[in-house]
């Protein structure tokens, strides 16, 4: 059966559409109306082996908080759904990612249970030339949401980075890496990794 789920979320700050594939190759179409963001995701998409369709508006005219975050809430929600029972799956994931001067290590449980360790120190804006900075303390807060929707335990590290698109790329795609090693389903469990019986 398909591991996938869809998500719609329409308040006075956002409306947004996400559907996520679990089992898929890594295609992503990604507009939330933020580049920066934009790439990051498809960072993810591709290194988690993940297949998501987000279509994304905000009112970015105010600033950006609202579209990252809710897309973060979005993104765990679908996660969520399309786990199901989590029956199964490996459950951790851990996987620590160089991008030239930056090194970033995420390491996950998906076991029902969200916090999020970000030990990060929070670098310069990221500014490009047409003047759509991206604050990467977002991040935290992407993050954040991700965790709390989608019931992960989630703790980041960024070992090192001078480059602030380095620093961000590394994070997204060891979280994609991680989550995609933490979600794959392992034949020989039986149920849910727990000793609880449930996740």
């Amino acid at each position: 059966m398909a591991r996938r789920a869809k998500v719609d979320r329409k308040t006075t700050e956002t409306d947004i559409s996400l559907e996520i594939e679990l089992d898929g190759t890594g295609r992503y179409e990604v507009d939330t109306s933020i580049p920066f963001f934009d790439h990051m995701l498809a960072l993810f998409s591709r290194h988690g082996l993940f297949d998501i369709t987000l279509k994304a508006r905000g009112d970015t005219d105010v600033d950006f908080h609202h579209t990252v975050e809710d897309v973060g809430l979005c993104l765990g929600e679908a996660m969520a759904g399309a786990l199901g029972d989590k029956k199964g799956i490996r459950r951790y994931g851990s996987a620590t990612v160089p991008m030239m001067d930056a090194l970033a290590t995420v390491v996950v449980d998906v076991g029902g249970r969200p916090y999020l360790k970000y030990n990060v120190s929070p670098p310069e804006p990221y500014t490009r030339t047409d003047g759509t900075d991206f604050d990467p303390r977002l991040v935290e807060e992407f993050l954040r949401a991700f965790s709390n929707t989608s019931g992960t335990d989630l703790h980041v590290t960024l070992h090192y980075g001078r480059d602030v698109h380095h620093s961000v790329e590394a994070i997204f795609k060891a979280l994609g890496r991680a989550l995609r090693e933490a979600v794959e389903i392992d034949p020989r469990i039986e149920g849910v990794l727990s000793t609880k019986g449930r996740l």
